[in-house]
């Protein structure tokens, strides 16, 4: 078992076919952990194991690795690329001290390579840049390195470059010699220490006053300026061919930062935070950052990146603020998709545990000396729906119950009933992702279910004060019912949290205090329901503020019907509107499609928002649009770009829905209301 001091943790960031995947598999066969270099195109890769990933040739989930390099205990946590399956990458990046960008040679910077840099840089992470694929025809790594100080920093500096017949790397910490075509190691090596003792004034100020500094004096403030980001290692790799691989591991394992020396984590209990220390001696917190389940037994395995503490298999743990203890059982080492037990997990190691079905992703583990939250990246909000039908009548449970556990592994992935429509919906972040994410259930669960159309989420408010009033009467011989409400209501602000403010201003007693939660149950009733088209409604405020009611007759069932009929009367004068989520979008595309691509965003009633050019003359656009427009938005992309053009997208915001377009909502819902 390694000491603290002696472990580094590495995430692996960047877009989908950068190579991440096949640079993890040449660490560990360079390494030694594996005696053979695994392939994503063999479908023989270690991190790589689920059935999905090998027949898609790409990851959809992290995946844990671990080698020794020159004393070092180095956990690698490999991530997905693509778009749709970002989740996992986000609650990845605070398990690692250290954020390793890979950027394919072949095709520059890409939209989730931009992506995860910001992330990694709004963590405040260490970075080093990966340029892969040095094998690839005809790249111009002048202008790439070039296109990467100007997208991130003029702090990114090559740590080494390619040799002439790039089959080797050329040192450009230590070395100042060298024949790069890439350009001159000498000046390279100058650009890297300067960048490098910006963070130290001392040697500053000796290196500013001519002289020499030295390797060992390079290595103490390395990490210390990768720390204050003043400086952005890049350097070279070609992993199919593990050319510049050890190189990689030597920087890691020399000049990043282990648990002692990197940020110490907090942990957020209201207005306090609290540092957790990295000592294997102090109280026990860990953060669980990735559910799985293997694919052939359905066995859950969590695993957890250790911040404090030492964990056992007879330690007593606890979870987030419940009292009841939890055994933890083995403590295991992933390597992959195999699993290794080992004596215990300290302070700074990441381990999983089997079997502990109460962990989900995000959850604090710890001994009762912890409290508090752990601050993790937002991911984003899944915008693309689809409505699920068993395909075998009587799966109903069975779906349930695998939609659950697909769900603890993807924080993007979520699963709801429409209380509208009773319909069961699967959100995700695309077509492809919610595809795939079936695809799971398929295999593992041998369930099988049918897909219809996205349902836009749709809201309706209002944009006018208006009064209600509604009485309800009920007699039938015996006892009666009787309640009667009067209120108004007014619009709120946009996007109002929460989307009902709701005041009970009744003076006297013309209704008892025992009443108001019948009535607000009656209102919310409606709120959940809508009046216009069957939507939620939103951004509405409420005061209840006169009535009757009956000695007798006046019951909670009366006044929950009371206060749903005057609502619904004060709605339908207060001008009711539809409003539409719009989303944020980016759109990767080459340059020569730029016309075709912004012609169609604006014909779907889309604001473009801005353009950047990116390495390989590609062009991000940005983008506002009504996800109504673009729900079908990847085979229109594929269409248009030849199967070239990427996009993601986000919820910004809802808007009000033009009248024309209101009218076709209302009508289709009026409709399906009268078949019904």
């Amino acid at each position: 078992m390694a000491n603290t001091g002696d472990i580094r943790n590495i995430v692996l960031l960047g877009h989908g076919g950068s190579g991440k995947t096949s640079l993890a598999e040449a660490i560990l066969h360079k390494t030694g952990a594996a005696n053979r270099l695994g392939s994503v195109d063999e479908k023989t890769s270690v991190c790589d194991f689920y059935d999905e990933e090998k027949e898609h040739q790409h990851s959809i989930q992290s995946s844990i690795v671990h080698v020794e390099h020159a004393g070092k205990l180095i956990n690698i946590i490999d991530t997905p690329g693509y778009p749709d399956f970002i989740g996992p990458a986000i609650k990845a990046i605070p398990a690692a001290e250290t954020a390793v960008i890979v950027i394919s040679a072949a095709t520059g910077i890409e939209t989730n390579t931009r992506k995860m840099f910001e992330l990694a840089a709004q963590a405040n992470m260490p970075r080093v840049i990966v340029i892969n694929k040095l094998d690839a025809e005809n790249v111009a790594f002048g202008d790439l390195i070039k296109a990467v100080q100007e997208s991130f920093g003029s702090q990114c500096r090559c740590a080494n470059l390619p040799a002439a017949d790039k089959a080797s790397v050329i040192d450009c910490i230590e070395n100042e010699t060298g024949d790069s075509p890439v350009m001159d190691v000498a000046q390279a090596h100058t650009d890297l220490i300067e960048s490098v003792i910006e963070a130290d004034d001392d040697l500053m100020e000796s290196y500013l006053g001519g002289e020499e500094i030295s390797a060992e004096e390079i290595a103490s403030v390395f990490v210390e300026a990768l720390k204050a980001n003043t400086i952005i290692p890049i350097v070279f790799t070609d992993a199919r061919n593990e050319i510049g691989v050890t190189e990689l591991l030597d920087l890691v394992a020399k000049y990043t930062p282990s648990p002692l020396q990197a940020k110490a984590a907090e942990l957020k209990d209201g207005e306090t935070a609290t540092e957790l220390k990295p000592d294997p001696a102090g109280p026990l917190a860990g953060l669980v950052f990735r559910v799985g389940f293997d694919p052939r037994s359905n066995m859950k395995y969590s695993s957890i990146r250790i911040f404090s503490g030492t964990i056992k298999s007879d330690t007593n743990i606890l979870r987030n603020a419940e009292k009841k203890g939890i055994r933890p059982g083995h403590i295991l080492k992933s390597q992959g998709g195999e699993n290794k037990e080992t004596d215990a997990g300290i302070a700074g190691d990441i381990i999983t545990l089997a079997k502990v079905d109460e962990l989900k992703t995000g959850d604090l583990i710890h001994d009762g000396r912890a409290a508090g939250e752990f601050e993790i990246p937002a991911v984003p909000e899944p915008m693309f729906s689809l409505a699920l039908e068993p395909a075998s009548r009587g799966d109903e449970q069975k779906i349930s119950a695998a939609l659950d556990r697909l769900c603890e592994e993807d924080p993007c992935f979520k699963v709801s009933r429409d209380m509208q429509t009773k319909e069961l919906v699967a959100s995700g972040l695309g077509e492809l992702h919610l595809r795939i994410t079936l695809e799971k259930m398929l295999h593992r669960s041998k369930l099988a279910v049918t897909t219809k159309e996205p349902k836009i989420p749709y809201r309706e408010t209002i944009t006018a004060k208006a009064e209600g009033h509604y009485r309800h009467k009920k007699q039938t011989g015996g006892a009666g019912q009787f309640g009667e409400v009067y209120l108004r209501v007014e619009p709120a602000e946009r996007n109002s949290d929460p989307p009902l403010l709701f005041s009970w201003d009744i003076f006297g007693a013309s209704i008892p205090g025992q009443y108001e939660p019948a009535v607000a149950k009656g209102i919310n009733d409606v709120m959940q329901t809508g009046v216009v088209a069957g939507f939620p409604l939103q951004d509405i405020m409420v005061s209840v503020y006169d009535g009757k009611h009956h000695p007798v007759d006046s019951k909670e069932v009366a006044f929950r019907a009371a206060g749903k009929g005057a609502f619904v009367d004060a709605v339908q004068k207060a001008k009711p509107v539809l409003l539409e989520p719009i989303v944020n979008m980016e759109v990767t595309i080459p340059a020569e499609n730029i016309g075709d691509i912004a012609g169609d965003l604006a014909s779907k009633r889309g604001r473009v928002l801005g353009q950047d050019m990116l390495a390989g003359n590609f062009i991000v656009v940005k983008a506002q649009v009504p996800l109504a427009e673009v729900k079908q938005y990847n085979s229109q992309l594929k269409s248009v770009t030849g199967g070239r053009g990427s996009y993601s997208m986000t919820l910004s915001h809802y808007e009000l829905v033009p009248p024309n377009v209101q009218q076709q909502i209302v009508a289709a819902h009026a409709k399906a209301k009268q078949t019904d």
